[in-house]
Protein backbone atom coordinates (compact mmCIF):
# COMPACT_ATOMS: atom_id res chain seq x y z
CA UNK A 1 0.00 0.00 0.00
CA UNK A 2 1.45 2.94 -1.21
CA UNK A 3 1.58 6.09 1.29
CA UNK A 4 1.61 10.07 0.83
CA UNK A 5 3.97 12.51 2.90
CA UNK A 6 1.38 15.04 2.14
CA UNK A 7 -0.60 14.12 5.24
CA UNK A 8 -3.61 15.68 3.58
CA UNK A 9 -5.41 12.06 3.07
CA UNK A 10 -6.78 10.59 6.07
CA UNK A 11 -5.36 7.11 5.61
CA UNK A 12 -6.11 6.43 9.10
CA UNK A 13 -9.37 7.07 8.52
CA UNK A 14 -9.68 5.60 5.00
CA UNK A 15 -8.15 2.17 6.49
CA UNK A 16 -10.50 1.72 9.01
CA UNK A 17 -13.14 2.08 6.63
CA UNK A 18 -11.55 -0.94 4.21
CA UNK A 19 -11.00 -2.61 7.32
CA UNK A 20 -14.44 -2.82 8.71
CA UNK A 21 -15.65 -3.52 4.54
CA UNK A 22 -12.95 -6.58 5.33
CA UNK A 23 -14.99 -7.56 8.29
CA UNK A 24 -18.40 -7.13 6.70
CA UNK A 25 -17.08 -9.25 3.64
CA UNK A 26 -14.64 -11.55 4.69
CA UNK A 27 -14.95 -13.04 0.92
CA UNK A 28 -13.46 -9.98 -0.14
CA UNK A 29 -11.19 -9.29 1.76
CA UNK A 30 -8.33 -10.33 -0.60
CA UNK A 31 -9.08 -8.67 -3.33
CA UNK A 32 -9.58 -5.33 -0.94
CA UNK A 33 -6.22 -5.53 0.51
CA UNK A 34 -4.72 -6.17 -2.57
CA UNK A 35 -5.45 -2.29 -3.99
CA UNK A 36 -2.89 0.10 -3.66
CA UNK A 37 -4.10 3.01 -2.83
CA UNK A 38 -3.09 6.81 -4.50
CA UNK A 39 -3.83 10.21 -3.23
CA UNK A 40 -5.55 12.12 -6.09
CA UNK A 41 -7.01 15.66 -6.24
CA UNK A 42 -8.24 15.36 -9.41
CA UNK A 43 -10.72 12.16 -8.76
CA UNK A 44 -14.39 13.37 -7.69
CA UNK A 45 -14.22 10.59 -5.02
CA UNK A 46 -13.06 7.14 -4.78
CA UNK A 47 -11.66 5.88 -8.78
CA UNK A 48 -9.71 2.18 -9.72
CA UNK A 49 -7.74 1.55 -12.51
CA UNK A 50 -7.73 -1.53 -14.41
CA UNK A 51 -4.15 -2.66 -12.66
CA UNK A 52 -5.99 -2.56 -9.26
CA UNK A 53 -5.08 1.36 -7.92
CA UNK A 54 -7.76 3.02 -6.18
CA UNK A 55 -7.59 7.06 -6.49
CA UNK A 56 -9.09 8.70 -3.43
CA UNK A 57 -9.90 12.25 -2.99
CA UNK A 58 -9.07 13.74 0.20
CA UNK A 59 -12.27 15.60 0.52
CA UNK A 60 -14.18 13.03 -0.05
CA UNK A 61 -12.51 10.75 3.05
CA UNK A 62 -13.05 13.93 5.07
CA UNK A 63 -16.69 13.97 4.65
CA UNK A 64 -17.63 10.76 4.14
CA UNK A 65 -18.50 8.71 7.25
CA UNK A 66 -16.21 5.75 7.66
CA UNK A 67 -19.91 3.18 7.47
CA UNK A 68 -20.11 4.83 3.91
CA UNK A 69 -16.28 4.69 2.98
CA UNK A 70 -16.32 0.99 3.80
CA UNK A 71 -19.27 0.85 1.21
CA UNK A 72 -17.31 2.39 -1.33
CA UNK A 73 -14.38 0.45 -0.92
CA UNK A 74 -16.49 -2.92 -1.50
CA UNK A 75 -18.17 -0.86 -4.53
CA UNK A 76 -14.56 0.13 -6.54
CA UNK A 77 -13.22 -3.59 -6.06
CA UNK A 78 -16.32 -4.89 -6.90
CA UNK A 79 -15.49 -3.00 -10.62
CA UNK A 80 -12.35 -4.84 -10.87
CA UNK A 81 -13.27 -8.70 -9.86
CA UNK A 82 -16.35 -8.44 -12.39
CA UNK A 83 -13.95 -7.30 -14.93
CA UNK A 84 -16.03 -4.11 -15.93
CA UNK A 85 -13.66 -2.61 -18.12
CA UNK A 86 -13.06 -5.35 -19.89
CA UNK A 87 -16.24 -6.08 -20.28
CA UNK A 88 -17.10 -2.52 -21.30
CA UNK A 89 -14.23 -2.58 -24.16
CA UNK A 90 -15.52 -5.51 -25.41
CA UNK A 91 -19.23 -3.98 -25.38
CA UNK A 92 -18.21 -0.93 -27.08
CA UNK A 93 -16.21 -2.82 -30.07
CA UNK A 94 -19.44 -4.85 -30.63
CA UNK A 95 -21.51 -2.02 -30.77
CA UNK A 96 -19.37 0.81 -32.77
CA UNK A 97 -19.98 2.81 -29.09
CA UNK A 98 -17.34 5.29 -28.30
CA UNK A 99 -16.88 8.87 -26.25
CA UNK A 100 -17.23 9.74 -22.76
CA UNK A 101 -20.85 9.91 -22.85
CA UNK A 102 -21.06 6.36 -23.86
CA UNK A 103 -18.69 5.20 -20.69
CA UNK A 104 -20.41 7.11 -18.39
CA UNK A 105 -23.54 5.19 -19.82
CA UNK A 106 -21.35 1.82 -19.31
CA UNK A 107 -20.41 3.21 -16.00
CA UNK A 108 -24.25 3.50 -14.74
CA UNK A 109 -24.83 -0.32 -16.19
CA UNK A 110 -21.95 -1.24 -14.35
CA UNK A 111 -22.99 0.43 -10.73
CA UNK A 112 -26.33 -1.28 -10.86
CA UNK A 113 -25.56 -4.76 -11.86
CA UNK A 114 -23.33 -4.10 -8.07
CA UNK A 115 -25.62 -2.24 -6.17
CA UNK A 116 -27.97 -4.32 -6.39
CA UNK A 117 -27.46 -6.65 -3.62
CA UNK A 118 -23.76 -5.18 -2.11
CA UNK A 119 -25.40 -3.16 0.76
CA UNK A 120 -26.93 -4.27 3.92
CA UNK A 121 -25.64 -6.51 6.31
CA UNK A 122 -23.36 -4.42 7.75
CA UNK A 123 -22.83 -2.65 4.88
CA UNK A 124 -24.09 0.92 4.48
CA UNK A 125 -25.27 2.14 0.86
CA UNK A 126 -23.38 5.23 0.28
CA UNK A 127 -24.86 8.41 -0.56
CA UNK A 128 -25.82 8.77 -3.98
CA UNK A 129 -25.36 5.27 -5.10
CA UNK A 130 -27.31 3.97 -8.33
CA UNK A 131 -29.51 1.11 -8.16
CA UNK A 132 -31.66 -0.36 -10.86
CA UNK A 133 -34.64 1.02 -9.06
CA UNK A 134 -33.23 4.70 -9.79
CA UNK A 135 -33.71 3.89 -13.62
CA UNK A 136 -36.94 1.84 -12.91
CA UNK A 137 -35.04 -1.68 -14.00
CA UNK A 138 -35.19 -5.06 -12.31
CA UNK A 139 -32.35 -5.86 -10.53
CA UNK A 140 -30.45 -8.97 -10.52
CA UNK A 141 -29.01 -8.28 -14.55
CA UNK A 142 -25.94 -7.73 -15.94
CA UNK A 143 -24.30 -4.70 -17.12
CA UNK A 144 -24.67 -5.74 -20.53
CA UNK A 145 -28.37 -6.38 -19.97
CA UNK A 146 -28.66 -2.95 -18.08
CA UNK A 147 -27.19 -1.44 -20.85
CA UNK A 148 -29.78 -2.76 -24.17
CA UNK A 149 -32.51 -1.22 -21.22
CA UNK A 150 -31.36 2.66 -21.37
CA UNK A 151 -29.99 5.43 -22.64
CA UNK A 152 -28.76 8.82 -21.49
CA UNK A 153 -31.59 11.35 -20.73
CA UNK A 154 -33.57 13.07 -18.16
CA UNK A 155 -33.25 9.90 -15.76
CA UNK A 156 -29.54 9.99 -15.90
CA UNK A 157 -29.02 13.86 -15.38
CA UNK A 158 -28.17 13.51 -12.05
CA UNK A 159 -25.79 11.23 -12.48
CA UNK A 160 -23.16 12.88 -14.28
CA UNK A 161 -21.07 13.34 -11.25
CA UNK A 162 -20.38 9.55 -11.29
CA UNK A 163 -16.85 8.27 -11.88
CA UNK A 164 -15.07 5.09 -10.91
CA UNK A 165 -12.54 5.40 -13.12
CA UNK A 166 -11.39 3.44 -16.02
CA UNK A 167 -11.30 -0.44 -14.09
CA UNK A 168 -15.27 0.29 -14.12
CA UNK A 169 -15.36 1.65 -17.84
CA UNK A 170 -12.25 1.34 -19.82
CA UNK A 171 -11.30 4.76 -20.79
CA UNK A 172 -8.16 5.79 -19.33
CA UNK A 173 -8.17 9.04 -17.03
CA UNK A 174 -5.77 12.17 -16.84
CA UNK A 175 -4.99 10.65 -13.59
CA UNK A 176 -4.17 6.83 -14.13
CA UNK A 177 -0.70 6.19 -13.40
CA UNK A 178 -0.65 3.42 -16.81
CA UNK A 179 0.34 -0.28 -16.91
CA UNK A 180 3.86 1.51 -16.33
CA UNK A 181 3.68 3.05 -13.50
CA UNK A 182 4.10 2.01 -9.77
CA UNK A 183 1.86 -0.40 -7.50
CA UNK A 184 -0.07 -1.78 -10.45
CA UNK A 185 -0.62 -5.59 -10.64
CA UNK A 186 0.18 -7.48 -13.76
CA UNK A 187 -2.23 -9.30 -15.18
CA UNK A 188 -0.86 -12.97 -13.39
CA UNK A 189 -1.19 -11.19 -10.02
CA UNK A 190 -4.63 -9.78 -10.74
CA UNK A 191 -5.91 -13.35 -11.88
CA UNK A 192 -4.56 -14.53 -8.57
CA UNK A 193 -5.96 -12.10 -6.53
CA UNK A 194 -9.81 -13.14 -8.43
CA UNK A 195 -8.97 -17.14 -8.29
CA UNK A 196 -8.91 -16.36 -3.81
CA UNK A 197 -11.80 -14.67 -3.85
CA UNK A 198 -13.80 -16.90 -6.11
CA UNK A 199 -12.21 -19.68 -4.05
CA UNK A 200 -12.93 -18.42 -1.13
CA UNK A 201 -16.31 -17.99 -1.79
CA UNK A 202 -17.27 -21.36 -3.02
CA UNK A 203 -15.25 -22.87 0.00
CA UNK A 204 -17.36 -21.24 2.24
CA UNK A 205 -20.21 -19.42 1.21
CA UNK A 206 -22.13 -18.09 4.08
CA UNK A 207 -24.09 -15.15 3.72
CA UNK A 208 -22.58 -14.43 0.16
CA UNK A 209 -25.20 -13.03 -2.07
CA UNK A 210 -26.73 -15.40 -5.20
CA UNK A 211 -24.75 -12.85 -7.77
CA UNK A 212 -21.24 -12.95 -6.23
CA UNK A 213 -22.29 -16.79 -5.54
CA UNK A 214 -22.76 -17.21 -9.76
CA UNK A 215 -19.44 -14.70 -10.13
CA UNK A 216 -17.62 -17.61 -7.95
CA UNK A 217 -18.53 -20.48 -9.89
CA UNK A 218 -18.28 -19.29 -13.49
CA UNK A 219 -15.02 -16.90 -13.02
CA UNK A 220 -12.45 -19.61 -12.72
CA UNK A 221 -13.93 -22.88 -14.01
CA UNK A 222 -11.83 -25.32 -15.69
CA UNK A 223 -12.41 -25.97 -19.19
CA UNK A 224 -15.63 -27.27 -20.12
CA UNK A 225 -15.32 -30.71 -21.22
CA UNK A 226 -18.20 -30.66 -24.05
CA UNK A 227 -16.47 -27.81 -25.94
CA UNK A 228 -13.62 -30.14 -26.49
CA UNK A 229 -16.29 -33.08 -27.08
CA UNK A 230 -18.41 -30.89 -29.58
CA UNK A 231 -15.33 -29.97 -31.42
CA UNK A 232 -13.97 -33.45 -31.95
CA UNK A 233 -17.18 -34.25 -32.73
CA UNK A 234 -17.18 -32.16 -35.69
CA UNK A 235 -13.88 -32.45 -36.19
CA UNK A 236 -14.54 -36.69 -36.96
CA UNK A 237 -17.82 -36.07 -38.72
CA UNK A 238 -16.48 -33.59 -41.14
CA UNK A 239 -13.08 -35.45 -41.77
CA UNK A 240 -14.95 -38.50 -42.41
CA UNK A 241 -15.06 -40.44 -45.61
CA UNK A 242 -17.17 -39.05 -48.23
CA UNK A 243 -17.56 -35.29 -46.00
CA UNK A 244 -16.51 -32.52 -48.38
CA UNK A 245 -14.80 -35.21 -51.27
CA UNK A 246 -15.11 -34.56 -54.67
CA UNK A 247 -12.95 -35.44 -57.94
CA UNK A 248 -11.12 -33.50 -59.64
CA UNK A 249 -8.99 -33.87 -63.57
CA UNK A 250 -6.96 -30.65 -62.08
CA UNK A 251 -4.80 -32.80 -60.64
CA UNK A 252 -4.78 -36.02 -62.14
CA UNK A 253 -4.25 -39.13 -59.99
CA UNK A 254 -0.81 -40.22 -58.96
CA UNK A 255 -2.15 -44.19 -59.86
CA UNK A 256 -2.25 -42.57 -63.96
CA UNK A 257 1.35 -43.14 -63.63
CA UNK A 258 0.49 -47.22 -63.93
CA UNK A 259 -2.11 -46.71 -66.67
CA UNK A 260 -0.54 -45.24 -69.94
CA UNK A 261 -2.98 -43.27 -71.97
CA UNK A 262 -5.21 -43.34 -69.27
CA UNK A 263 -5.72 -40.15 -67.04
CA UNK A 264 -7.86 -40.94 -63.23
CA UNK A 265 -9.32 -38.16 -61.55
CA UNK A 266 -7.81 -37.28 -57.84
CA UNK A 267 -9.84 -37.24 -55.10
CA UNK A 268 -9.88 -33.78 -53.23
CA UNK A 269 -10.78 -32.99 -49.90
CA UNK A 270 -12.67 -29.37 -49.57
CA UNK A 271 -14.49 -27.76 -46.53
CA UNK A 272 -17.54 -29.64 -45.63
CA UNK A 273 -20.73 -27.84 -45.42
CA UNK A 274 -22.71 -27.44 -42.55
CA UNK A 275 -26.17 -27.19 -41.73
CA UNK A 276 -26.58 -25.76 -37.90
CA UNK A 277 -30.62 -26.63 -36.66
CA UNK A 278 -30.59 -24.63 -33.36
CA UNK A 279 -33.82 -25.31 -30.96
CA UNK A 280 -36.09 -21.98 -30.77
CA UNK A 281 -39.11 -23.79 -28.49
CA UNK A 282 -40.47 -22.68 -25.30
CA UNK A 283 -38.36 -24.63 -23.31
CA UNK A 284 -34.69 -23.15 -24.49
CA UNK A 285 -34.26 -20.12 -22.69
CA UNK A 286 -32.82 -17.24 -23.72
CA UNK A 287 -29.07 -17.76 -22.34
CA UNK A 288 -29.43 -21.52 -23.87
CA UNK A 289 -30.20 -19.82 -27.56
CA UNK A 290 -27.12 -17.36 -26.39
CA UNK A 291 -24.74 -20.35 -25.71
CA UNK A 292 -26.13 -21.66 -29.23
CA UNK A 293 -24.70 -18.77 -31.05
CA UNK A 294 -21.47 -19.49 -29.72
CA UNK A 295 -21.29 -22.87 -30.70
CA UNK A 296 -22.27 -21.80 -34.13
CA UNK A 297 -19.12 -19.50 -34.40
CA UNK A 298 -16.58 -21.93 -33.19
CA UNK A 299 -18.27 -24.61 -35.80
CA UNK A 300 -17.56 -21.79 -38.10
CA UNK A 301 -14.18 -21.71 -36.76
CA UNK A 302 -13.60 -25.80 -36.99
CA UNK A 303 -14.20 -25.90 -40.49
CA UNK A 304 -11.33 -23.05 -40.96
CA UNK A 305 -13.40 -20.04 -40.82
CA UNK A 306 -15.17 -20.30 -44.06
CA UNK A 307 -18.56 -18.64 -42.89
CA UNK A 308 -20.23 -19.16 -46.49
CA UNK A 309 -19.95 -23.14 -45.39
CA UNK A 310 -22.15 -22.79 -42.33
CA UNK A 311 -25.88 -22.20 -42.12
CA UNK A 312 -28.36 -21.84 -39.62
CA UNK A 313 -31.64 -22.76 -39.56
CA UNK A 314 -34.34 -21.69 -36.37
CA UNK A 315 -36.71 -24.60 -35.64
CA UNK A 316 -39.45 -24.70 -33.20
CA UNK A 317 -42.47 -27.03 -34.61
CA UNK A 318 -41.54 -25.61 -38.06
CA UNK A 319 -38.60 -24.84 -39.63
CA UNK A 320 -37.92 -21.05 -40.27
CA UNK A 321 -35.72 -18.93 -43.07
CA UNK A 322 -32.15 -20.61 -43.05
CA UNK A 323 -29.84 -17.72 -42.55
CA UNK A 324 -25.66 -18.06 -44.01
CA UNK A 325 -23.49 -17.45 -41.46
CA UNK A 326 -22.03 -14.03 -41.64
CA UNK A 327 -21.91 -12.99 -38.13
CA UNK A 328 -23.58 -15.11 -35.51
CA UNK A 329 -24.86 -12.13 -33.43
CA UNK A 330 -27.43 -11.10 -36.51
CA UNK A 331 -29.07 -14.41 -36.54
CA UNK A 332 -32.81 -13.68 -35.66
CA UNK A 333 -33.45 -16.71 -33.47
CA UNK A 334 -37.01 -16.69 -33.72
CA UNK A 335 -39.72 -19.65 -32.25
CA UNK A 336 -41.27 -20.19 -28.77
CA UNK A 337 -43.69 -22.64 -29.45
CA UNK A 338 -43.49 -26.23 -29.58
CA UNK A 339 -40.63 -28.90 -30.64
CA UNK A 340 -40.58 -31.42 -33.87
CA UNK A 341 -36.97 -30.77 -35.43
CA UNK A 342 -37.74 -33.32 -38.12
CA UNK A 343 -38.86 -30.46 -40.10
CA UNK A 344 -35.39 -28.36 -38.99
CA UNK A 345 -33.92 -31.61 -40.79
CA UNK A 346 -35.78 -32.49 -43.70
CA UNK A 347 -34.89 -28.66 -44.47
CA UNK A 348 -31.36 -28.86 -43.70
CA UNK A 349 -31.65 -31.68 -46.05
CA UNK A 350 -33.39 -30.32 -48.52
CA UNK A 351 -30.64 -27.49 -48.91
CA UNK A 352 -28.63 -26.95 -52.23
CA UNK A 353 -26.15 -27.56 -52.18
CA UNK A 354 -26.67 -29.95 -49.61
CA UNK A 355 -24.41 -30.14 -46.28
CA UNK A 356 -21.82 -32.77 -45.20
CA UNK A 357 -22.93 -32.56 -41.57
CA UNK A 358 -25.92 -31.64 -39.55
CA UNK A 359 -25.73 -30.09 -36.15
CA UNK A 360 -28.46 -29.80 -33.82
CA UNK A 361 -28.56 -27.87 -30.47
CA UNK A 362 -31.68 -28.54 -28.24
CA UNK A 363 -32.91 -29.58 -24.89
CA UNK A 364 -33.73 -32.75 -26.78
CA UNK A 365 -37.78 -32.21 -26.04
CA UNK A 366 -38.05 -33.52 -29.48
CA UNK A 367 -38.96 -36.50 -31.96
CA UNK A 368 -36.19 -37.14 -33.84
CA UNK A 369 -36.28 -38.96 -37.48
CA UNK A 370 -37.41 -42.37 -37.71
CA UNK A 371 -34.70 -42.60 -40.79
CA UNK A 372 -31.00 -42.19 -40.42
CA UNK A 373 -30.11 -38.50 -42.68
CA UNK A 374 -27.98 -39.49 -45.67
CA UNK A 375 -25.37 -37.30 -43.99
CA UNK A 376 -23.44 -37.14 -40.60
CA UNK A 377 -25.31 -36.18 -37.71
CA UNK A 378 -24.42 -34.26 -33.88
CA UNK A 379 -26.72 -33.42 -31.53
CA UNK A 380 -25.95 -30.45 -29.07
CA UNK A 381 -28.16 -31.46 -25.66
CA UNK A 382 -28.32 -28.32 -23.23
CA UNK A 383 -29.06 -30.67 -19.87
CA UNK A 384 -32.30 -30.86 -18.45
CA UNK A 385 -31.38 -32.54 -14.79
CA UNK A 386 -35.04 -33.87 -14.13
CA UNK A 387 -36.48 -34.28 -10.68
CA UNK A 388 -39.41 -36.28 -10.45
CA UNK A 389 -42.12 -34.00 -12.12
CA UNK A 390 -44.18 -34.23 -15.31
CA UNK A 391 -41.99 -33.12 -18.41
CA UNK A 392 -45.36 -32.35 -19.71
CA UNK A 393 -48.22 -30.64 -17.22
CA UNK A 394 -50.62 -31.92 -20.09
CA UNK A 395 -49.03 -35.33 -20.23
CA UNK A 396 -48.16 -36.78 -17.09
CA UNK A 397 -46.92 -39.82 -18.50
CA UNK A 398 -44.62 -37.82 -21.28
CA UNK A 399 -40.87 -38.57 -21.55
CA UNK A 400 -38.45 -37.28 -24.23
CA UNK A 401 -36.92 -39.62 -26.82
CA UNK A 402 -33.25 -40.23 -26.47
CA UNK A 403 -31.23 -39.36 -29.30
CA UNK A 404 -31.24 -41.17 -32.16
CA UNK A 405 -28.21 -43.98 -31.82
CA UNK A 406 -26.56 -42.55 -35.21
CA UNK A 407 -26.16 -39.80 -33.99
CA UNK A 408 -23.28 -38.26 -31.92
CA UNK A 409 -24.58 -36.83 -29.08
CA UNK A 410 -22.51 -34.05 -26.33
CA UNK A 411 -24.18 -32.75 -23.12
CA UNK A 412 -23.44 -28.58 -23.73
CA UNK A 413 -22.90 -26.88 -20.51
CA UNK A 414 -24.97 -23.79 -19.02
CA UNK A 415 -24.06 -19.99 -20.77
CA UNK A 416 -21.95 -17.96 -18.18
CA UNK A 417 -23.60 -15.05 -16.68
CA UNK A 418 -22.81 -12.27 -13.90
Amino acid sequence: MTRYATGTLDLDKLFAARLHAARARPYLATALFALHTVESRTVPTMAVDRHWRCYVSPSFVDRTPVEELAGVWVHEVSHLLRDHHGRSDRFAREHGLSGRAQRLRMNIAADCEINDDVFGDGLVKPEGAVEPGTLRLAPGQLMEDYLRQFQLGPCTQGMAWLDCGSGADGLDREWDLGPDGAHGLDAQERDLVRYRVARGITGRPGNAPQGWRRWAQEAFQPPQPWRELLGAALRSATSGAGAGEDYTYGRPSRRSAGMPGVVLPSLRRTPPRVAVVIDTSGSVSDSELGSALHEVAAIARAVGGRRDLVSVLPCDASAQVVHPLCRAEGIPLIGGGGTDLRAGFARALRMRPGPDVVVVLTDGQTPWPEARPSCRTVVGLFPRHHTGGSWDEDDPDYVPPAPPAWARVVEIGSAPGR
